[in-house]
């Protein structure tokens, strides 16, 4: 069984690794940030909390963002193992974490500040499928129209510059932190992020020996 972590600032690809990991070796990929879109998207009471919190660029709060991670690992349809992508955000939950769970390893994409400004702030997002695009590696073949279904596309929501610097500060503050905890424990794999996805997802496979 294969369990990781995957770690790193907004924009910095952890979406795009983890779900290559998943497609090749049939695991589960659990994002608290989909977790999230979805309560955003069917205006759920938690969507409502959530969707103001991360507007002002701060990070959900510990106990409930424990909470939600803790009830999808408990559905246990990781036969195969998962990968877990937006959490943990601070040692607190870290700590939560593993007391609970054993992971193989933490895998940390690295990516400087201003590469992962660039990135995000080029970010699209279909406002009718959800397809994601980027204006730098992924652009719509008609400008603001999705390939696949012809709906508009749009900034999300909480990707503005004032935001993003405050999830910037947020994570150097408050993420990097974890690395720490982990480090001790011989989990983390570092990997330079600032590379075309396919070298990173060598990397990735290589350091992990899979």
């Amino acid at each position: 069984m294969h369990k990781y972590v995957i770690m790193g600032v907004q924009g910095c690809g952890k979406g795009t690794q983890a779900s290559m990991l998943v497609d090749a070796f049939d695991l589960v990929h659990i994002s608290v940030g989909d977790i999230f879109r979805w309560h955003i998207k069917n205006h759920t009471k938690l969507g409502a909390q959530v969707k103001r919190i991360v507007a002002s660029g701060n990070l959900v709060g510990d106990e409930v963002v424990e909470g939600i991670v803790n009830r999808r690992l408990e559905e246990h349809d990781w036969n195969f193992g998962f990968v877990l992508d937006g959490f943990p955000r601070s040692e607190s939950q870290a700590q939560f974490f593993l007391e609970r769970y054993d992971i193989d390893a933490v895998i940390h994409i690295q990516v400087p500040d201003e590469v992962v400004r660039e990135r995000v702030l080029s970010r699209r997002l279909c406002r009718d499928c959800g397809l994601d695009y980027n204006l730098i590696s992924h652009r719509p073949a008609v400008e603001n129209i999705c390939d696949v279904c012809g709906g508009g596309l749009v900034s999300r929501p909480d990707d503005t510059s004032e935001a993003l610097a405050g999830r910037l500060k947020e994570y150097h503050s408050k993420t990097e932190p974890v690395l720490g905890l982990f480090q001790r424990k011989e989990l983390v794999l570092n990997i330079d992020g600032t590379r075309p996805p396919a070298s990173i997802q060598a990397d990735i496979r290589a350091q992990l020996g899979i």
